[in-house]
């Protein structure tokens, strides 16, 4: 017996939000626009102080300039539409502003890792080979180093992209989500999805998995070198100047390991929980982040006050 079925091309998805919570949406937007106020304002502000004052024309304060404007991209490409969509219901995106949003998202997030890898290679270079410091890291490795950052996230990122545009959409064109991201709308495809699949998890072990064993390596190295050095106050002044990177990685991995494997694996998990991951994992970062900095590095914390 032969089926005839008929494919509909999609031309738009409808975003719906947190399915579950939609009668208090309006309030879970209150923290998430405070949040958004302070990530967009904070980094903007730790930007103003590095590019206007020449004396933090350094390697450790460039990166974290690159941190912060990645930061202010990353929450922006997300949080404004989810708002929207908190405030005024469903919001209808077209399928080509749901895939161009889907590689923003994803690849400002492997940019964002790859920043915090060279933040921790700069910490390494300054704490267990000082006197090689100012060769090493000079101003042209700075320019080199972000612009590999943003070919590896394009060079990644694509592939995925490519990938769903492959796929025959003839089912439902909602998700239920407040973003478009890789796998949401995968699973609205008629057909396999497998390829798909083992490509994003393949790519996310080797760049964010890969980039979280060579900081963990670093930091291997400069705790050794560290415990090493001859007083309590050389040692002090070394862990003080890794602090707030040390939070900030914390901060960064934790939420996303968590909120991937419980994607991957929590099936028992509340689809509403894990909307609201997929959207902290995005937003707390790029909020904590100038706040670490501010409290934890002094060289930020005068000119700011």
């Amino acid at each position: 017996i032969e089926l005839n079925t008929t494919h509909t091309q999609i031309t738009f998805f409808l975003l719906t939000g947190v399915p579950g919570l939609e009668d208090i949406q309006i309030w879970i937007s209150i923290p998430f626009s405070f949040m958004y106020f302070l990530a967009v304002f904070g980094n903007v502000l730790v930007m103003a102080v590095i590019v206007w004052d020449r004396s933090l024309h350094e390697p450790m304060y460039l990166f974290l300039a690159m941190l912060a404007f990645n930061d202010v991209l990353l929450c922006t490409v997300t949080v404004p539409q989810m708002l929207l969509i908190f405030w005024q219901g469903p919001l209808a995106a077209a399928f080509p502003a749901c895939l161009t949003q889907m590689f923003f998202v994803h690849a400002l997030f492997l940019s964002e890792s790859a920043v915090l890898l060279a933040m921790a290679f700069d910490r390494y270079v300054a704490i267990c080979t000082p006197l090689h410091y100012t060769t090493l890291l000079t101003g042209s490795l700075i320019v080199k180093v972000g612009l590999a950052l943003v070919a590896r996230s394009v060079a990644v990122v694509t592939p995925g992209v490519l990938l769903i545009l492959r796929l025959d959409f003839c089912r439902s064109n909602i998700i239920h989500h407040t973003y478009c991201e890789n796998m949401g709308i995968a699973k609205l495809a008629c057909n396999s999805i497998t390829l798909n699949s083992i490509y994003g998890l393949s790519a996310a072990l080797l760049t964010t998995g890969l980039d979280f064993v060579f900081i963990s390596l670093s930091y291997w190295f400069i705790l050794k070198t560290v415990l090493q050095l001859p007083s309590r106050e050389a040692r002090t002044k070394a862990f003080g100047t890794c602090g707030a990177h040390i939070c900030v990685i914390l901060i960064f991995y934790t939420l996303a390991f968590f909120s991937f494997f419980t994607h991957r694996f929590g099936h028992h998990v509340a689809r509403h929980t894990l909307i609201l991951l997929a959207n902290l994992y995005l937003l707390i970062p790029p909020t904590m982040n100038p706040i670490v900095y501010g409290i934890k590095t002094k060289e930020i914390r005068v000119r700011v006050v």
